[in-house]
């Protein structure tokens, strides 16, 4: 029996299940943390949970989500929960960003995503009370979460939009001294290499240039613009590659074009050093940083 009670005592523990009394003097659900799905579709309505009346703050609506399980991530923990108390399938969420609130010996992770198809989600969990896909404009007139309340303002401009990267190939490829003149195409798919991992690990916060105040990390939906010698650079996970049929100036211009055309809500952000570029790209809608910064996200991977 004693064994039974320790078995149980770590498993506990192992799943971070449990109050955490943080900096702030509130008691918070996890020992490691927890995490939420943010999950909108393409009619721009986000997944609520409608929370049971006997858990914390029951009979209030907010994200389906909970405590991350010890050395999880907690873009996987929302997915998974998402999947226990919603019955949303894992490869129907496309992960587009995540914001934290920390507060110091505990974390909370709001994970962004987007449907890739429709998914008719239900309540699976003891914890649920309904699910409900509710419009953008509709959330904050129901009673929330009071964190969810306080965080929705900011989320909300985010909800449904991808951050598209597109890279000005020749122009961050001449930033770096890595012999790249003897092997266009060499270098042309060792960015691109680089740029998948990225795409794959995501963007982590703290850079200025992108959307969300440095607040937020993305996993960017990456667009390769290449031209001459490195035209022939084939596309990776995560990246399309653009071969420019002329100059790329006017492909990358084209590629901003293509992009608003498509989704005009995405976020759009250009890699580039070039002064003309930038004025023509901008004038277009997108937001421009330079490879100094493309290089720094890179780094951080190695």
């Amino acid at each position: 029996m004693a064994q039974t009670d320790a078995q149980e005592r770590l498993a506990a523990v192992a799943s971070g299940d449990g109050f955490v009394r943080c900096a702030c003097g509130q008691w918070h659900w996890g020992r490691y943390g927890a995490a939420g799905l943010l999950l909108s579709d393409p009619e721009r309505r986000v997944l609520l949970q409608h929370r049971a009346r006997w858990v914390h703050q029951g009979g209030t609506w907010a994200l389906p989500g909970g405590a991350l399980r010890r050395a999880e991530f907690p873009w996987d923990a929302a997915v998974r929960e998402a999947g226990e108390e919603a019955d949303v399938p894992p490869d129907a969420v496309e992960l587009t960003a995540s914001v934290v609130v920390d507060h110091g010996n505990w974390r909370y992770t709001t994970v962004l995503a987007t449907a890739r198809r429709p998914v008719a989600a239900r309540a699976v969990s003891a914890e649920a009370a309904g699910m409900r896909w509710v419009p953008v404009e509709e959330v904050a007139g129901y009673p929330l979460h009071r964190d969810f309340a306080a965080a929705w303002p900011k989320l909300r401009e985010h909800v449904g939009r991808r951050l598209v990267l597109v890279v000005d190939a020749a122009n961050v490829i001449g930033s770096r001294r890595d012999g790249w003149w003897k092997d266009r195409a060499g270098a042309a798919a060792r960015l691109r290499d680089k740029l998948a991992r990225l795409a794959g690990a995501g963007i982590p916060a703290g850079y200025d240039g992108l959307p969300g105040w440095g607040e937020f990390s993305w996993w960017p939906d990456v667009r390769l613009v290449v031209e001459g010698d490195a035209r022939t650079t084939a596309p990776a996970d995560g990246v399309e590659v653009v071969a420019a049929p002329e100059d790329g100036d006017s492909a990358i211009v084209a590629e901003v074009a293509a992009v608003r055309s498509e989704r005009a809500d995405d976020h759009l952000v250009v890699v580039t050093a070039d002064r003309r570029l930038r004025a023509r790209v901008e004038e277009a809608g997108a937001v421009v940083v330079g490879p100094r910064t493309l290089n720094a996200m890179l780094d951080e991977l190695d």
